[in-house]
C-alpha cells in the first residue's frame, strides 16, 4: 500500500520506491568489500582540470532507459581512465535500474571514490553503502524538510560519518542551500533539476551561489551538464565540481565524452 495519496509528486514517488526497495530486501548484503575510505573532497580539490563525478546510470524518471549496453565495470573503467575524479553509481532498483550489485562490481574495478546514488531514507541504506564499498552517500535536503525519511537529516548525516562515509547533501532551493551552508556540510550539491516536476535549469547553480555564497563547502553542480561550455560557465559562477550522468551514458564512446568534459578547464 502506498504511503502517499494518489497524485504524489516525483519526490514522493522516489521516496516510496526507497521504502519498497527496503521492504523487498534490495539492501540486504550477502557479500561485502572492505577498502580504505577515500575522500571525495580531496579528489575534487586535487584535480588539475574539470573535477567530474560521472554517473553509472542506466535509466532515470525523466528519460526512461538511457543505456542498454556495457557492464557497470566496463563503463566505470572507461570513466576513470578518461579523468573522472569520482563515480556516482545508482543503486535504486526502481525507476533507475540500479543495484548494490552494480556498486560492488564498480568498487572491485576502480580505485577512485564512489558515491552510492540513491534516495536515502534509512540507516539500512547507509549500512549497505558501507558494505558495498561506497565512500560517500547522498542525502536530499527536500526529503528531510518534508519529513519523508525515517530520521532527521542530522541523525543520518552523523550516522554516515561514524561509518567513515562522506556525505553529499543536495539542495535545489535557496532556503535548502542556505540551510546546508549554515550546517557546515563539507560537500553540498546544487541540483539544477527540480525533483518535484523534473524540469532543469542549469542557471540554478549561479542563482544559489550568487545569493548565498559557498561558505567553506565544496559545491558540486548537478544535472543539465552536457558540453564543455556548461562546465566553463558553472566554474565561472563558483562550482567546484560537476556531477554528470545522462549526457555521458547516452553516448556511444563514454571515454571520449568524459575526456571532452574533463578537458573543459
Amino acid at each position: 500500500m502506498s504511503r502517499f495519496a494518489k497524485g504524489a509528486d516525483t519526490i514522493e514517488r522516489l521516496v516510496e520506491n526507497s521504502y519498497k526497495a527496503i521492504d523487498d530486501g534490495a539492501y540486504g548484503m550477502k557479500r561485502s568489500v572492505s577498502h580504505d575510505a577515500l575522500s571525495v573532497k580531496k579528489a575534487i580539490l586535487a584535480c588539475p582540470h574539470a573535477s567530474l563525478i560521472t554517473e553509472v546510470k542506466f535509466s532515470s524518471p525523466s528519460r526512461g532507459q538511457i543505456r542498454t549496453f556495457g557492464t557497470p565495470a566496463e563503463i566505470a573503467i572507461a570513466m576513470q581512465e578518461a579523468g573522472a575524479v569520482a563515480l556516482s553509481v545508482l543503486t535504486q532498483p526502481y525507476m533507475f535500474d540500479g543495484s548494490l550489485g552494480n556498486l560492488l562490481a564498480v568498487r572491485r574495478t576502480v580505485s577512485i571514490p564512489l558515491l552510492m546514488k540513491d534516495i536515502v531514507v534509512s540507516e539500512v541504506q547507509i549500512d549497505a553503502a558501507k558494505q558495498a564499498g561506497a565512500d560517500c552517500i547522498l542525502l536530499i535536503k527536500a526529503v528531510f524538510d518534508r519529513d519523508l525519511a525515517e530520521s532527521g537529516i542530522e541523525k543520518l548525516h552523523e550516522y554516515a560519518l561514524r561509518k567513515e562515509l562522506n556525505v553529499l547533501v543536495e539542495a535545489h532551493t535557496e532556503q535548502e542551500y542556505a540551510d546546508c551552508l549554515a550546517a557546515g556540510y563539507e560537500l553540498v550539491g546544487i541540483n539544477n533539476r527540480n525533483l518535484s516536476d523534473l524540469k532543469v535549469d542549469v542557471k540554478n547553480t549561479e542563482r544559489l551561489i550568487k545569493s548565498k555564497g559557498k561558505g567553506r563547502s565544496v559545491v558540486i553542480s548537478e544535472s543539465g551538464i552536457g558540453k564543455p561550455a556548461d562546465i566553463q560557465y558553472l566554474r565561472s559562477v563558483g562550482a567546484d565540481a560537476f556531477l554528470v550522468g545522462t549526457s555521458i551514458m547516452e553516448t556511444d564512446d563514454i571515454g571520449a565524452k568524459v575526456r571532452e568534459l574533463y578537458g573543459a578547464l
